[in-house]
């Protein structure tokens, strides 16, 4: 992948709604392998690939891209100049990430966002500002066969269950029935 088709994913997420336009959202990459890798290269994408729990270094490492996905818990509201929380910013950061996404699966590659990541260790290696949520990271890259999985991964080559509808969407009152 190239830095350019890496920035196009993340222009996507730029993009996204969030409240009062703070655009709370940051977004810190590595890409694997060359000197786009970041400042020092392939070892970039080694310290990137260590702030992944074992169980996501295991099959993240091939990826392509890894983006971590932040966002300030305060902001500026608009016609101020003192900085305020920002209620939203998880919520605003989530938009952003889904449409990078979005954009990374409408360009032919797949994209997967993991919680799985070492928060302390990404804080003090990227130097994540003590104002900042360190949220999710996202790891892009081609679809390969699942024989190239680790062996306990094959078998989750497949879409996980979801919660039925009536579950998660109620009418009028949380936990009410729908009709």
């Amino acid at each position: 992948m190239t830095e350019e088709a890496l920035l196009s994913f993340l222009e996507a997420g730029r993009w996204a709604a969030s409240a009062y336009n703070s655009q709370t959202w940051r977004f810190v990459y590595a890409l694997r392998g060359g000197p786009d890798g970041g400042p020092d290269g392939g070892a970039a994408w080694e310290r990137f690939v260590s702030y992944l729990v074992p169980f996501n270094q295991s099959w993240a490492g091939s990826a392509s891209a890894l983006v971590f996905v932040l966002s300030a818990t305060t902001m500026v509201p608009p016609g101020k100049t003192d900085p305020v929380p920002a209620p939203t910013h998880a919520f605003d950061a989530g938009a952003a990430a889904a449409q990078i996404m979005l954009q990374a699966t409408a360009s032919g590659w797949a994209a997967h966002a993991m919680s799985g990541i070492d928060h302390d260790a990404i804080r003090a290696g990227l130097g994540v500002p003590q104002d900042h949520a360190i949220h999710a990271a996202i790891a892009i890259g081609r679809q390969a066969p699942p024989d190239t999985l680790p062996e306990g991964l094959r078998a989750r080559e497949n879409p996980s269950d979801r919660l039925p509808l009536s579950q998660i969407a109620f009418a009028g009152r949380f936990g009410g029935v729908r009709s």
